[in-house]
């Protein structure tokens, strides 16, 4: 086992293009760290130069003790497991698993009590002398992890390793490949474009976007506390609802603005927040989780902490109701610099969309016209021109 640190690592392609800008990434010995951000962000180029197939432009990487930058894939003491799993289809499952030790040339056997040992683990016993024609999707990828098991490296790389596999078989394998690792207490980095597989399975999860890190935190962390409106966004499902606000006095305390209503702030907010106060009169974009809003008829509020909005969809999921409200809003996208720059004061308010997570009891129907209570403790704040969270008296960084 060992630490894996990248420090200000760039990578730049020769037509110029900027896949990573200045990475600075550790990976403590046997820790699960889940790099997670949307297709193109630049964390599967982040984990290919770790495992040395992608070169370094600028920066140092370390495995262990050792500066690894210009050291082959093979010497660097990582096993990576692939989306695709990477089987030889005419080899068992037990000289799938093998392959690697045999090249390495291995006593006989030290590879037979390595291979059963993993496939106990991996609960592979049954299959060893099955062929991966004759395994399901899921069997496959536990014997991708199996050749990377028997190898017992310093770390393991996962590219995207449940991708190929149908929703349930997902939840059952991120389960497993969670626990595996805990088991073995390996050093993982973890790469994945599902904001809840990494949410889930993370010691620590780090957000990329555009090839430049926005957050690392542990997963409860980066969802209570998100450092700007990328992490706000991006982490959650259904996504945090992002919509243009200014922050107003109200007798002494302080008030946001949601279309043409204003909801006052506890001061408890304002303890926690203190950064507010200098946001007095100024814009900003307010945060707001779908299970941080109710039907007013199950959660009875104050006016000042209520909304008035039409439904325009209800999807019933059985433990909740998804519903989407049409209100006077203007919402802004997570990830787009000009939506931020349009944010002001004089702007009218539109008609926007909302989503809300309502007790299955609220009896709301498409066309309703409703009360929504919105918990107003835990709102989010962010600052219009930065697009940083609002905590103190400057706004919060990675």
């Amino acid at each position: 086992m060992a630490e894996v640190v990248l420090e200000h690592i760039v990578k730049r392609y020769p037509n110029g293009f900027q896949a990573i800008t200045d990475l600075n990434l550790s990976i403590e010995d046997g820790e699960f760290l889940v790099l997670v951000g949307p297709s193109g962000c630049g964390k599967s180029t982040a984990l290919r130069m770790v495992a040395g197939l992608e070169t370094i432009t600028e920066g140092v990487l370390r495995i262990g003790d050792r500066v690894v930058n210009d050291v082959p894939p093979k010497d660097r003491d990582i096993a990576m497991v692939f989306q695709n799993y990477a089987l030889y289809p005419h080899m068992s499952v037990f000289d799938n698993i093998a392959f690697a030790l045999k090249l390495a040339k291995v006593p006989k056997d030290e590879i037979a009590r390595r291979v059963q040992e993993a496939a106990r683990v991996l609960e592979l016993s049954p299959y060893l002398d099955r062929k991966p024609a004759q395994l399901s999707g899921g069997q496959r990828q536990r014997v991708a992890m199996g050749r990377a098991i028997v190898r017992q490296p310093a770390a393991f790389l996962m590219d995207e390793p449940l991708s190929n596999l149908d929703a349930k078989l997902r939840v059952q394998m991120r389960a497993e490949i969670a626990r595996i690792q805990k088991n073995l207490g390996v050093t993982t980095l973890y790469v994945t474009h599902d904001q809840v597989e990494a949410m889930t399975m993370g010691d620590r999860v780090a957000v990329l976007s555009a090839g430049v890190l926005q957050q690392v935190d542990a997963p409860q962390t980066l969802y209570d506390r998100p450092a700007n409106i990328f992490v706000g966004g991006f982490i959650g499902s259904p996504a945090m609802n992002l919509i243009e606000s200014r922050v107003v006095e109200l007798d002494g305390g302080l008030g946001v603005t949601i279309g043409s209503r204003t909801v006052r702030l506890p001061d408890a907010v304002l303890a926690q927040r203190p950064g507010l106060r200098a946001h007095a009169g100024q814009p900003i974009v307010l945060g707001i989780r779908p299970e941080d809003l109710e039907d007013a008829l199950l959660a009875p509020a104050p006016d000042d902490q209520r909304l008035k909005a039409t439904v325009t969809l209800v999807e019933a999921l059985g433990s909740e109701l998804v519903v989407h409200l049409s209100l006077d809003i203007r919402t802004v996208a997570s990830g787009d610099p000009d939506a931020l720059a349009a944010v002001g004061l004089e702007a009218a308010p539109g008609q926007g969309v909302m989503v809300a997570r309502f007790n299955p009891r609220s009896q709301v129907r498409l066309a309703d016209d409703v009360e929504v209570t919105v918990d107003t403790e835990r709102l989010h704040f962010f600052d219009a021109a930065t697009g940083q969270a609002i905590w103190q008296d400057a706004t919060v960084t990675v």
